[in-house]
């Protein structure tokens, strides 16, 4: 069990996010993460983390998953999102087969009866203040599923056609749900207030993803991160020359892999100050939270100590006019 730190949430500066960092050096920090989030280590991992955000998805959604398209509105690089629409929608046909095999509705060639090419899956979209369009664009061509918008999109202020704007079809009902994978933690609460108004006004539902929390465990695991990249990056990385010189040669990218993931651990808020944020978004808003639904909670993604904090939001009803 994680042992929460004794301390208010501290909004220090991580290297990564400053306008002065090199471009090259960002890239190889953001390859990395990417890295942590497909990748599973035996033993220590039964599952890579974004597996087990796509099992969260599913385990708090139900039914439900299919009536949404997900936009992650921190896309970066692409970071997890492709590697998470993949794992939902493995786990999804899974689900959906075993589902119409019971119903007797699945024929002997393996097509459903009645229903071949339907059943299109889950959709994802990404987004960023920052578009990246050639990796986007890389990332994309390898699932129908995965789309993304091309111009700038803020999270404080959501364009109302942003699935027209991504070429998503309609057969989700318009029903967007917003992803912050290992990102909510970078805003500072007036950004977060402003960006849970826009959330709460313009979608039916969020979810807010850290694979680190303020304790302890997530620390160390931090620290212990250093040794596996110093050791596996000639085989993660092989042919990437310029990663693997500031790697071994000047070892930038370990160091500030290892100092952001501190600082990312000292950011990050606990479940009950994301409440108080909504709270205040929703007063601000003029409106109650009543008609939504908040579910949070941890799951261990490294044994023994490291673990996913998640904090997800679903809209079951309309909110009401604060009195």
């Amino acid at each position: 069990m994680a042992l929460p730190l004794p301390i208010p949430r501290l909004h220090l500066s991580e290297i990564d996010d400053q306008s002065w960092f090199p471009a090259p050096l960002r890239a190889s920090v953001q390859a990395c993460l990417t890295l942590l989030w497909r990748m599973r280590f035996p033993l220590i991992q039964s599952v890579s983390p974004s597996a087990l955000v796509a099992k969260t998805l599913h385990d708090v959604l139900g039914p439900r998953l299919k009536e949404f398209t997900f936009v992650d509105f921190c896309s970066g690089a692409g970071g997890p999102t492709p590697y998470i629409e993949r794992e939902v929608n493995k786990a999804y046909k899974e689900a959906q087969e075993e589902e119409k095999l019971r119903n007797g509705q699945l024929g002997s060639n393996g097509h459903v009866n009645g229903y071949v090419g339907r059943d299109k899956g889950v959709d994802f979209v990404m987004t960023d203040i920052h578009p990246h369009l050639p990796a986007w664009s890389h990332a994309s061509q390898r699932s129908k599923n995965l789309h993304y918008v091309a111009s700038s999109v803020d999270a404080t202020n959501a364009p109302e056609d942003l699935l027209k704007l991504a070429g998503t079809s309609s057969r989700n009902q318009g029903k967007v749900f917003r992803l912050f994978s290992l990102a909510f933690h970078h805003f500072s609460d007036p950004l977060a207030v402003r960006i849970l108004q826009n959330t709460l006004s313009t979608s039916d539902g969020f979810a807010i993803l850290e694979l680190q929390g303020r304790d302890l465990g997530s620390l160390f695991l931090i620290f212990m991160m250093g040794p596996p990249l110093m050791l596996g990056s000639w085989l993660w990385f092989w042919g990437q020359w310029t990663h693997l010189f500031w790697t071994y040669v000047i070892p930038v990218v370990p160091f500030v892999v290892i100092y952001d993931g501190i600082i990312s651990c000292l950011r990050t808020r606990r479940d009950g100050e994301i409440m108080s944020l909504l709270r205040e978004a929703a007063k601000a808003e003029g409106r109650s939270l009543e008609g939504w639904r908040f579910e949070t909670g941890t799951v261990v993604h490294t044994w023994p100590i490291g673990t996913m904090q998640y904090f997800i939001g679903i809209k079951e009803g309309e909110s009401k006019k604060s009195k």
